[in-house]
């Protein structure tokens, strides 16, 4: 079985790309391939231009990743660690930019903390500021928010987006749609190692153009001819599922008709999460 088959696609400089997937897709594969630390068969990678397997050292100064899973030196400290990785680029003197990540991942009080005191969350912010310690324009952010509480993630979004504002190439990664769907110009879907989508958030969207219509009406049962799939029913409450904007007048016509009085009603669009499902067929 292949991880990954036939993927192609370019992030374009200083875009914020959402790479999306159920587990066992290939996300993390595909990661791993630019950043040189697995060989595909067949096929390249290039970062800014840089090849991944023939120029290794410029394709890995371009690129910052923050993994998923939390690796971490026990025997430094926060900044002691931070200054190791900034060294493996060649850069000294790197402390300016050092307090300023620790300031923005709000660190800057555990600088002088071991890495195995520090809480799960805490661990994740220090390898965000690895991955930014030596300034990449691109930034590839697998998983970054699992596990951290809601404070440090608006913090690190707003982060992110202010490094994305500055001109950095952001990939990410998320099994929390919402975020996909806020932060990401364009994005793409896979399923089993292919493409299932490569489109803008806002084309996505828009290609599920149906609503889901919740209602609370004051009897039970619905009039006949209402258009629409009713997707739940329990007593007087219903959810529907509407083709399009249009069939929501023609719903509502249809209950003043029989003269059914609505005591409450939700409209909800399409979000990228019902997209997901209906292009993988899987839950996140």
């Amino acid at each position: 079985m292949r991880a990954l088959a036939g993927v192609s696609l370019a992030v374009r400089e200083g875009e914020f790309f959402g790479l999306l997937g159920p587990n066992g897709a290939g996300k993390t594969t595909l990661i791993n391939v630019i950043a040189g630390l697995v060989r595909p068969d067949s096929g390249h990678a290039r970062v800014m231009g840089a090849d991944v397997a023939r120029e290794y050292r410029r394709a890995r100064r371009l690129l910052g990743v923050v993994p998923q899973e939390l690796v971490f030196d026990p025997f430094f400290t926060v900044r002691e660690t931070l200054r190791l990785q900034a060294g493996y680029y060649g850069l000294r003197r790197n402390d300016a930019w050092i307090d300023e990540v620790m300031h923005h991942l709000d660190l800057t009080a555990k600088a002088d903390a071991n890495m195995r005191s520090l809480s799960g969350g805490m661990k994740r912010r220090v390898l965000v500021a690895q991955a930014l310690v030596h300034k990449p324009p691109v930034i590839v952010l697998d998983e970054p928010t699992a596990g951290v509480d809601v404070e440090l993630r608006q913090g690190l979004w707003q982060f992110v987006r202010r490094l994305n504002r500055d001109g950095h190439s952001i990939v990410l990664t998320t099994h929390y749609l919402e975020e996909a769907e806020a932060h990401c110009q364009r994005i793409a879907m896979l399923k089993d190692g292919r493409i299932a989508a490569l489109d803008t958030t806002r084309n996505l969207l828009g290609s599920f153009s149906g609503l889901e219509v919740r209602l609370h009406l004051d009897r039970d049962g619905l009039p006949a001819g209402l258009p629409g799939r009713v997707l739940a029913a329990d007593g007087t409450q219903f959810r529907l599922r509407l083709a399009n904007p249009a069939d929501l007048e023609a719903a509502l016509a249809r209950l003043r008709e029989a003269g059914v009085t609505i005591r409450e009603m939700e409209v909800h669009p399409p979000d990228l999460e019902e997209v997901f499902l209906r292009l993988t067929g899987r839950p996140s």
